[in-house]
């Protein structure tokens, strides 16, 4: 049996022949596929019953896709839910405009299936790791590898799959720049093509969720110019440490 048989991919795209073409070849990967064409139906649908990845387009009857993963990542239930955007818009502007909205990723129309069904494994391998039995420490945050929740301070810290992937990377290696091709080829892997800015969106984002739960509004995230992230001790913290 295929081992994707049981994963559930949710298509939401109101053009009948494109949903037909994608579902068809994810049909033929041996994922379950469910198709709305409705915005409002399709955030409904997928509270009730989270899929493990949702394909999202822009343009949609009743709520457009920005909306909808907007609305999404509000919710506990669906916050985790990994999201790939799909659309005619190829602007850098409209690309970084759906990431901050909450997608994973972004694909522009036309795209060939071999590409879709690419960066669908790639989102799908990043997040569902078998992980050992094991927490992440980094200074005042504490990272469930089995549970997929993060805290800081003792609250709960929400984020979406790539930056979890993105701290879980870090915590992994704190203190040590990465570059952001380097974190492009962990996450994405190094037969997808994607934009470096991509990967500053979702840092801009992953702080700002660090920082939401952090109780001196210390930002742990430091950028190396022209170079990359790391994670790196409060300066307070790093003074105790030297003592």
């Amino acid at each position: 049996m295929n081992k994707n048989l049981k994963l559930t991919i949710l298509i939401v795209e109101d053009e009948k022949t494109i949903a037909t073409v994608i579902a068809y070849n994810l049909q033929k990967e041996g994922y379950a596929v469910h198709i709305i064409s409705d915005g409002a139906e399709a955030t409904t649908w997928a509270k009730n019953s989270p899929p493990d990845l949702i394909l999202l387009d822009w343009v949609l009857p009743s709520k457009t896709g920005v909306e909808v993963c907007n609305e999404l990542r509000q919710d506990p239930k669906t916050s985790n839910v990994p999201i790939i955007m799909i659309s005619a818009k190829s602007q850098d502007f409209d690309k970084v405009e759906g990431l901050s909205y909450g997608a994973d990723d972004y694909i522009t129309k036309p795209f060939s299936p071999i590409e879709l069904i690419a960066r669908v494994k790639a989102v799908l391998r990043r997040i569902r790791p078998a992980f050992a039995e094991k927490l992440l420490k980094f200074h005042d945050i504490i990272m469930d590898l089995n549970t997929y929740n993060v805290s800081r301070n003792g609250k709960d810290v929400k984020l979406a799959p790539i930056e979890f992937q993105i701290l879980q990377i870090m915590m992994g290696q704190p203190e040590v720049v990465l570059s952001r091709q380097a974190l492009i080829e962990k996450i994405w892997g190094i037969d997808i093509d994607v934009d470096q800015r991509t990967v500053d969106v979702h840092i801009t984002r992953l702080r700002k969720a660090l920082m939401s739960a952090s109780i001196d509004d210390v930002d742990i995230i430091k950028t190396v110019r022209l170079v990359g992230y790391k994670l790196q001790l409060p300066r307070k913290a790093r003074a105790h440490c030297m003592d």
